[in-house]
């Protein structure tokens, strides 16, 4: 049985069985508690005048509170130092900075208590908070217009995709986008992110023309082409030439359907940490490759709960290596 603390409720319950004479192993089963826990709640919870309900849930309730605040001081310095420093220099979330250190079998301290200090650094004037990815933004609002966009030759629907990509259980299928500058006609970021390991590339493509952006990813996945089955790309007409990028990279290419953001998730969900990055607002335009390969760097080498907390660098190379087959460099 999971164990939670006793109610309120309860608590009045056990008076009212106390007086009409029930034992404490007959109140235990009654509430469905061990008979510890009721034996325990009648001892330390008793004042001057015995055990009341409202007295024990009054001392109850300042007990959780005090073993709140123990614990946040009980949270080590070096332990606080680790969680600060990947917060501003990897971005990583509390949670991942949580598990990573108990990974590593390093002094641990709780993601809600990194949250509790981080907002407690942000009311005393602090920046720490400006490193979390979410900051409020207001919601993006969706109409219900009907598509502008041109319609893509040859086009192959995501339902006729292999089930196995849908599984992960192989390394190999990519889902791909572009992520917009500031200001039309300027230099566009594409993404590509592998399924399995979450492994990331981002490329600098000078313009959102289809020969730009398929070359550009072209000449990037090239050295990975023993890694690449599928691609599963968003319904922009910068991927009309998709047939050249299936030539090159020997892989087959499925579209989502239009507005169905959720059957590419884990690209939108990569386009959204890379904004924390380069937000709408920055134009690509003299944006560096150096500087563009530090983020993929930072994502690629960042610990993820869907990979146990593992980075996608050290899963998509353990796979690799288990393939046997090495990159083309």
């Amino acid at each position: 049985m999971k164990y939670k603390h006793l109610t309120e409720d309860e608590r009045y319950q056990i008076e009212e069985l106390l007086c009409e004479g029930f034992s404490q192993l007959a109140i235990a089963k009654r509430l469905n508690r061990s008979p510890s826990t009721l034996s325990r709640e009648l001892q330390r919870n008793q004042g001057e005048r015995g055990w009341r309900p409202r007295q024990a849930q009054s001392k109850a309730a300042m007990r959780l509170v005090t073993r709140g605040v123990s614990n946040v001081k009980r949270a080590s310095k070096s332990a606080w130092e680790y969680a600060q420093k990947r917060l501003q220099e990897d971005q990583w979330s509390p949670q991942q900075m949580a598990c990573r250190l108990e990974q590593e079998s390093l002094e641990s301290i709780s993601h809600e208590t990194l949250y509790k200090r981080i907002l407690s650094d942000k009311k005393n004037g602090g920046q720490l908070y400006l490193h979390l990815r979410c900051k409020k933004q207001r919601k993006k609002c969706y109409g219900s217009a009907r598509s502008r966009r041109g319609s893509i030759p040859d086009r192959v629907d995501i339902d006729q995709r292999p089930a196995v990509v849908e599984t992960r259980e192989r390394l190999g299928d990519w889902e791909g986008d572009t992520i917009i500058g500031s200001h039309d006609g300027g230099a566009v970021i594409a993404s590509m992110v592998e399924r399995k390991s979450r492994f990331t590339c981002l490329i600098k493509i000078k313009n959102k023309t289809t020969a730009a952006v398929i070359h550009g990813i072209n000449q990037h996945m090239l050295p990975l082409i023993n890694f690449v089955h599928t691609v599963t790309l968003d319904n922009g007409k910068e991927f009309s030439q998709h047939k050249m990028l299936s030539s090159t990279l020997d892989a087959e290419v499925y579209f989502a359907k239009p507005y169905h953001s959720w059957e590419r998730g884990l690209n939108e969900n990569t386009n959204g940490l890379v904004r924390q990055y380069f937000p709408k607002k920055i134009a690509f335009d003299k944006m560096t490759n150096k500087q563009l390969q530090q983020v993929a760097d930072k994502l690629n080498n960042r610990p993820r709960k869907c990979l146990g907390y593992k980075t996608p660098n050290e899963v998509f190379n353990e796979l690799r290596k288990n393939q046997g087959v090495a990159l083309r460099i």
